[in-house]
């Protein structure tokens, strides 16, 4: 349904010269937009390169400095959310907007209550989900607690809000960086079938498959300026690199053969049940030598999460632990004293955690606060009987202009760096401590272009100095592009491992299902289907 009020003919969004910055930081300079009606438009950029700002000036989060939003060819000005939605124009965020503990009905008609009693509410909303839901494929059950849904499922909540409210344009910012393949799969498959029956889509992503993949235009961003708009089919990676970077970037992970020395970490027996009884670890065991990196590849939710916070020392509370850790041939303690996560770093383990913002970082704290989180009792940062917080800063400052950190303040708060700065400042904190073993999970999570590169890099120069790295990543093509060994888990289990060399998409997608072709008939090496949520196919796309 086209937007009340359109103009035949008339673009679904035009941006003419938007402009907007926050104190001394231009994040958009004279920006200029055409999205044609009934399309998938992508907006690539590196992180900090002004794309979310964009976007929250188009759902009204903020006021443009200068510059006109047309909607459908009309003059419209957006003071809130609330006014965007009028607009028809929907949402969904990169950290969803859902309460948790209330069911999927309940979200959807939040803030769109058609009068004071609940009730008739709920009753109309009902029908409405379950026509949207069959109409787009976004089946979910509607009185599902939120919080027992997949990421995925989330998601589809997310977009059902949208088009609920009557949405015809959507605007989906790093939908994909929660997902796994196969629900990232699903997901193109809606917004396909959105497009089919005439919504518009904005995608905010930095991942140049998924605009090869989906979108029909794309439009370039960088350093808070827009230079380039082209149709996707007449371009291709390496040149939206290009433009994204400004300079030319590598699309492979370069790397010489690895040069395995001694064992440096050693997993034998490993089991972990959680506090409420499940068995998270059934019995891991895996070596990884000097020299070399080992990747965990798997589904989400298959015990790869809580392998990297028993070896981080900081296990779920009240889980029970057993079997055998060794770092550079020493015991580690499972529990108690010397078993949490100063004493790993102490013995030589850095540890960058799957989730930034809950574990890796304070995000009211500073950069240069954040870049001494778990290292501020180092020798070199006391002076006496306190921190020496001149050398701390000094040693932050290092850090941001080795890993171009952006913006290079180090006084701001970790939750005003957009996500990718946000890693940065993790994995640099932990890669320049030179650790024998380093813990990474998902690298790379809502990362661009240029700062893939850069992190690859870094761990890559970490194994050739002789270090042990134990990578976990759901992006199955980073697992193959950077690990020298790859082993799959499974339902808390080791399925297999392979050489990165000799694997192939297939053979780890059905390790990562469950089946293991090397001990299966080829006629019965084949995934069983997926519960809900998870990716039978084990993301070999």
């Amino acid at each position: 349904m086209p937007a009340a009020g359109a103009l035949h003919g008339a673009p679904a969004i035009e941006l003419r010269g938007i402009s907007k910055a926050f104190g001394p930081v231009q994040a958009n300079k004279d920006i200029d937009l055409v999205v044609p009606r009934g399309t998938i438009h992508g907006i690539i950029g590196e992180n900090g390169a002004g794309k979310s700002t964009l976007m929250s000036i188009l759902y009204g989060f903020y006021r443009p400095d200068a510059g006109e939003i047309l909607i459908g060819g009309k003059p419209i000005a957006i003071a809130d959310s609330q006014a965007a939605i009028r607009a028809g124009i929907g949402m969904v965020f990169q950290h969803f907007k859902l309460v948790q503990n209330f069911t999927v009905l309940e979200n959807v008609i939040l803030g769109a209550e058609d009068g004071g009693l609940l009730r008739p509410s709920l009753s109309r909303a009902r029908g409405a989900l379950k026509r949207l839901a069959s109409e787009y494929g976004l089946q979910v059950d509607p009185d599902a607690l939120v919080e027992e849904l997949s990421v995925g499922h989330q998601q589809r909540v997310e977009i059902l809000k949208a088009l609920y409210r009557q949405a015809d344009i959507l605007i989906l910012d790093e939908p994909t960086g929660v997902l796994t393949p196969a629900e990232a799969d699903h997901l193109f498959r809606i917004l396909r079938g959105l497009r089919d029956e005439g919504k518009t889509i904005i995608l905010i992503t930095h991942k140049l498959r998924e605009i090869m993949e989906i979108t029909d235009n794309v439009s370039v961003m960088r350093r808070g300026e827009m230079v380039a708009s082209v149709k996707t089919a007449e371009t291709g990676p390496a040149q939206l690199a290009e433009l994204m970077v400004g300079r030319k970037v590598l699309l492979r992970v370069e790397k010489p053969p690895a040069r395995p020395g001694a064992p440096v970490l050693e997993v034998r027996g490993l089991r972990m049940v959680d506090a409420d009884g499940v068995e998270r670890l059934r019995g891991i065991d895996l070596e990884i030598r000097a020299g070399e990196i080992l990747g965990i590849a798997g589904v989400a939710g298959n015990g790869q999460t809580q392998l990297l916070e028993v070896l981080g020392g900081f296990p779920e509370a009240g889980a029970k632990l057993q079997g055998e850790i060794r770092l550079n041939g020493k015991p580690l303690p499972l529990g108690g004293a010397g078993a949490d996560g100063r004493a790993r770093r102490q013995a030589g383990v850095g540890h960058v955690p799957e989730d930034r913002q809950a574990e890796g970082l304070i995000m009211d704290f500073t950069a240069w606060e954040n870049v001494a989180f778990g290292y501020h009792h180092a020798p070199e940062f006391q002076n006496g009987m306190l921190m020496d917080n001149a050398a701390i800063r000094a040693d932050a400052m290092g850090k941001i202009q080795h890993f171009d950190i952006r913006p290079p303040n180090p006084d701001l708060a970790a939750r005003n760096f957009s996500g990718g700065n946000q890693q940065k400042i993790v994995v640099a904190r932990e890669v320049e401590r030179n650790p024998d073993l380093l813990l990474i999970g998902q690298p790379t999570r809502g990362v661009d272009i240029g700062a893939i590169e850069f992190i690859h890099k870094r761990i890559v120069a970490l194994r050739d100095a002789g270090k042990a790295v134990l990578l976990v990543s759901v992006e199955l093509d980073e697992i193959m592009a950077l690990s020298d060994r790859i082993a799959v888990m499974f339902d808390g289990r080791i399925m297999g491992e392979r050489l990165a060399d000799e694997a192939t998409t297939g053979d780890l997608g059905c390790l990562m299902a469950g089946v293991d072709p090397a001990l299966t008939p080829p006629e019965a090496a084949i995934p069983p289907a997926a519960a809900p949520g998870t990716d039978a196919g084990g993301g070999a796309g």
